[in-house]
């Protein structure tokens, strides 16, 4: 299929034999054991001079795709013997990662131009089943629960800053800041184990280490629920202090009086061999380091 391609597109046994370093008669015959293997004449060699026949040109329409599909499996299984792959698939949560996030990808696009990045918005918990089922490479996965005797590895790249989130007519609305301690009689809202694995953990050690027993009233499933049940006095929730980025009439975020930071980590399979996968948790360590 290729003799007979470099032919059509010369419409020269000469010419094409000479391209393909090869002798004339040994094209000529390869093209012909081409034919009457398919039983079709795909070339007129009458008058002196080569033609396409009409199956010539639609055969030679399909060869070439075929061609190139032949020469896009070799690479990519070159690729993949190398630990390449042609794309990187990211998991993250919107509403969390959007500060990190853009620079990573920036500075991966660099250094791999030629693999596609394809970004997800995900919960945790999506994150973890698409980790477990190979759908996506890396997931911004904000807390880790315990990953021990799991296929995956975890490592923390940030820390988030918590704040206080309290109805806009709750007494604590008006302190600059608030301690844990003032937390105590409330009762929270957190995040559901749904969702986002782990939180509500975090959110008991936390109360229990500030010396009182944390009383959780609701879970929600988004940020944007969680805040609307703060609002209609549900309770008060400990949030990162990006979602002041959203939306939150009837809510008011205050400080942590000493300040509160929470883990957030990156997650991904232990056995995937992927370079850029690699070079890709490399940048995301390097930047972490100086956002």
């Amino acid at each position: 299929m290729r003799y007979f391609v470099a032919v059509a597109e010369d419409l020269s046994f000469t010419r094409a034999a000479q391209k393909l370093r090869l002798a004339q008669p040994s094209l000529t015959r390869q093209v012909r054991n081409l034919e009457d293997e398919i039983g079709v004449k795909l070339l007129d060699r009458s008058n002196n001079r080569v033609a396409l026949t009409e199956e010539g040109r639609l055969f030679l329409f399909d060869s070439k795709k075929l061609l190139a599909m032949c020469a896009e499996s070799v690479a990519a299984v070159q690729r993949m013997k190398r630990g390449e792959n042609s794309d990187l698939n990211i998991g993250y949560v919107a509403n969390i990662h959007y500060g990190l996030l853009p620079a990573t990808l920036g500075a991966f696009r660099k250094l791999h131009p030629g693999v596609a990045l394809n970004l997800f918005d995900m919960t945790s918990a999506e994150q973890f089943l698409a980790l477990d089922g190979r759908k996506i490479d890396l997931g911004f996965v904000g807390l880790a629960p315990a990953l021990s005797g799991s296929a995956l590895l975890s490592e923390c790249v940030a820390h988030d800053t918590m704040l206080v989130a309290v109805p806009a007519r709750h007494p604590l609305a008006k302190k600059a800041k608030i301690t844990l301690a003032d937390l105590a009689p409330q009762f929270f809202i957190v995040m559901s184990a749904q969702t986002h694995p782990g939180t509500r953990e975090w959110l008991t050690e936390t109360c229990t280490q500030a010396g009182f027993a944390g009383r959780i009233l609701q879970e929600a499933d988004t940020e944007p629920t969680t805040i609307q049940f703060v609002a209609d006095g549900l309770g008060v929730a400990l949030l990162p202090e990006q979602i002041t980025g959203l939306p939150h009439e009837g809510v008011v975020f205050r400080p942590l009086s000493p300040p509160l930071r929470r883990e957030s980590t990156i997650a991904w399979r232990a056995d995937n061999p992927s370079k850029p996968l690699k070079d890709y948790i490399q940048i995301v360590k390097e930047l972490s380091g100086s956002l």
